[in-house]
């Protein structure tokens, strides 16, 4: 009895994502809270984070909740760039917060799903599509533990040099699969290796885009080197095995704990 009650809690907190995504809710929402506090404390126990989860996964004390984000800084824009998409590997704030963000494949490896589910990370993963598309119930499940999916190209083309149309069709591509699979349309970007021109920035912003989203890479980030608030973090590298991912998100937050720093969602400071 009290596993099927817990069944179809863990049914409503996923029917309410999906409603709130629908509706147009923002997605940083916890779905977790519309069913009420007591049943939101029942959900929690048996499935979200729970207490100790942090000592699981290697981490010496739970990470701080990210503050509420402040009204964001002034950013300069050139009178050229009115309408186009930002490029950000940075965030401009005050808060000691920084933004983890991963690429393709970070949907393939379960434990990274839980790890997100149990931690309550706020993390932000750009998806490909191929022409037989990727697994989309093991995307879903990451969306479900609370991951933000956005849109890395239909097939990872490489966009620099590229036509405007080819350009346009590989970002508006990528939105449209995304958005069928998944009800929300992706607003951000990553394209592909890190590389764009200017055809890039007025391709995605006809196809919607808000900003384009790069990188700092957070195994730069050794005990010497400054951490900065803002900063936009991938901690899994392109050729590094697909197993490491969740070890080098954990290096990561033991970094960003000893420095006094926490994560919080891209989405909410954009």
């Amino acid at each position: 009895m009290r596993a099927r009650r817990l069944r179809a809690l863990l049914a409503a907190v996923l029917a309410a994502a999906v409603l709130a995504g629908a509706a147009g809710c923002a997605q940083s929402v916890d779905p977790i809270e519309r069913l009420g506090k007591k049943a939101a404390q029942r959900v929690r126990r048996s499935y979200g984070p729970h207490e100790g989860a942090y000592r699981r996964w290697g981490l010496a004390a739970p990470l701080a909740p990210p503050p509420r984000p402040a009204r964001p800084l002034p950013r300069h824009v050139e009178p050229e760039d009115e309408g186009l998409p930002e490029v950000l590997d940075r965030v401009p704030t005050h808060d000691r917060v920084v933004f983890l963000t991963y690429d393709e494949g970070a949907e393939r490896d379960p434990r990274f799903a839980e790890m997100v589910r149990d931690l309550r990370l706020p993390v932000s993963v750009f998806l490909t599509d191929s022409r037989d598309g990727p697994g989309y119930a093991r995307i879903g499940r990451l969306r479900a533990a609370g991951a933000t999916i956005q849109n890395h190209t239909l097939d990872h083309a490489g966009l620099r040099g590229r036509p405007y149309a080819e350009q346009r069709a590989q970002i508006c591509a990528g939105r449209d699969r995304l958005r069928s699979r998944l009800v929300r349309r992706p607003l951000l970007l990553r394209p592909p290796y890190g590389r764009y021109d200017r055809t890039t920035l007025r391709a995605a912003a006809d196809c919607g885009i808000k900003a384009l989203i790069l990188w700092r890479p957070a195994h730069a980030y050794g005990r010497s080197t400054a951490l900065h608030p803002g900063d936009i973090l991938r901690p899994h590298e392109p050729g590094r095995p697909q197993t490491s991912l969740t070890t080098e998100t954990i290096r990561v937050l033991r970094r960003l704990q000893s420095r006094g720093f926490t994560v919080a969602r891209l989405e909410d400071y954009l």
